[in-house]
């Protein structure tokens, strides 16, 4: 039996799933927060959450380096920890430093902080002759607009720093690259609470679609798991209505993406890793959007296992102790599993979900997980404001995608305008 520290985690599934691969790969876990009732509010009621399913449960300032690693070292001392791992993006190069600290396996801070800022990863992978989008990054509004002239419209306006599209726009004209960059600058602070790097990053805007390549790193061989589609909504944001896996895309066209995809995590010196890259596929051949050292979120990793047995948090566990992880594919029955999102698009409070029961009791439902009512409801502007979400499989092909829309067209949210 292992020991893993896990430092922080989201409050979605995948703290779910974290949790999960440890107990069941026979280890145990000490959780480390710096805020505890930021999970406890998300437990559903009358319910544990299940990351207090640790054998430790402890506190401190995970947003501060300087104190934190000296604190680390101390519990490494008196509990003895044999891996570090979170599922969070704003703590991965905390842990990626722990683990250099503490001696414990792991891919190399530098690697992970140059992942983590997409402005470095854009400057790494350039350097590297990795194909990606035209692209400047700026200091300021004034720079945006220079570089705007120079790159030429439509763009995309990026934090470098932030996840799940937030603030990611497409921009047509120096009005909406104001707004988009005045947006960016009103958000100083990350959702854990972290200062945000001041700067912007512009891309070309790149056509065709999007998919991502699911990769495992480990002694130096990054090993494909496959390749996810994506549907993309909420123009002129870039919101993710639903995922597809394995993707239905041409052979040639598959091998150019995963290629690209270990080229990308080869350029920055990414192993031990479970990694999640993000790739366009353009009529001049893919080009990276980014790359993310972890496992996939938005239900991907659940994707990938009801179609091939794999588990990523399992094997993200697993290199995260310097384990070879287990990658040989099972069977499952199924030949495609696909997720789609329910994404709100007026303001309000949510009185109910129409259709419901008629969705949880169809045939091939493998998840469906809706909003209570009561909810403040958003109009999405990224990932965070789903109301839900609907899985489904096909045992003859890929046919789970069409599968999966049916289903969510039967669900009707009601919405309480304010």
């Amino acid at each position: 039996m292992a020991h893993l520290l896990v430092v922080e985690s989201w409050v979605g599934s995948m703290s779910r799933l974290l949790p999960r691969a440890i107990r069941e790969g026979g280890h145990e876990f000490t959780f480390l927060t710096r805020d505890l009732h930021h999970y406890l509010r998300s437990a559903p009621e009358g319910t544990a959450h299940p990351l207090l399913a640790a054998r430790t449960v402890t506190t401190a300032e995970t947003n501060d380096l300087a104190t934190l690693l000296p604190h680390v070292e101390r519990l490494h001392e008196a509990l003895g920890f044999d891996g570090v791992v979170t599922s969070c993006d704003y703590y991965l190069p905390t842990v990626a430093r722990i683990a250099a600290r503490l001696g414990l396996p792991g891919p190399t801070p530098e690697a992970v902080e140059n992942a983590c800022r997409k402005d470095t990863t854009r400057r790494v992978l350039d350097e590297a002759g990795v194909p990606g989008p035209r692209f400047a990054v700026c200091a300021d509004r004034a720079s945006a607009e220079e570089a705007a002239r120079e790159l030429g419209f439509p763009l995309v306006v990026k934090p470098v720093d932030l996840c799940a599209g937030m603030f990611v726009r497409r921009v047509d004209d120096e009005r909406e690259l104001t707004e988009a960059c005045r947006a960016i600058a009103d958000f100083p602070l990350n959702a854990r609470g972290q200062l945000r790097a001041p700067v912007l990053l512009l891309e070309e805007l790149l056509d065709g679609p999007e998919v991502s390549v699911e990769t495992v790193s480990f002694a130096g061989t990054t090993h494909v798991v496959g390749v996810t589609d994506k549907s993309l909504g909420g123009a002129p944001a870039f919101i993710e209505t639903g995922h597809m896996f394995p993707a239905e895309l041409a052979p040639a066209d598959a091998e150019a993406a995963q290629d690209t995809a270990v080229q990308a995590i080869k350029a920055l010196g990414l192993d031990s890793v479970v990694a999640h890259t993000e790739i366009r596929l353009t009529a001049a051949g893919p080009r990276v959007v980014e790359v993310n050292p972890r496992p996939a979120g938005n239900r991907i990793t659940e994707l990938v296992r009801h179609v091939t047995g794999l588990d990523l948090a399992a094997a993200c566990v697993d290199v995260a102790l310097d384990r070879a992880p287990d990658l040989r594919p099972r069977a499952t029955g199924l030949r495609s599993a696909a997720v789609g999102f329910l994404v709100p698009d007026t303001e309000g409070m949510l009185e109910s979900v129409e259709g419901a029961d008629q969705v949880r009791s169809a045939e091939g439902v493998l998840e469906i997980q809706l909003a209570e009512p009561g909810r403040t409801v958003k109009a999405a502007g990224s990932n965070n404001e789903y109301l839900g979400h609907v899985m489904a499989g096909d045992a003859e092909g890929p046919g789970a995608r069409a599968r999966v829309e049916s289903l969510l067209s039967a669900l009707r949210p009601r919405v309480t305008t304010r």
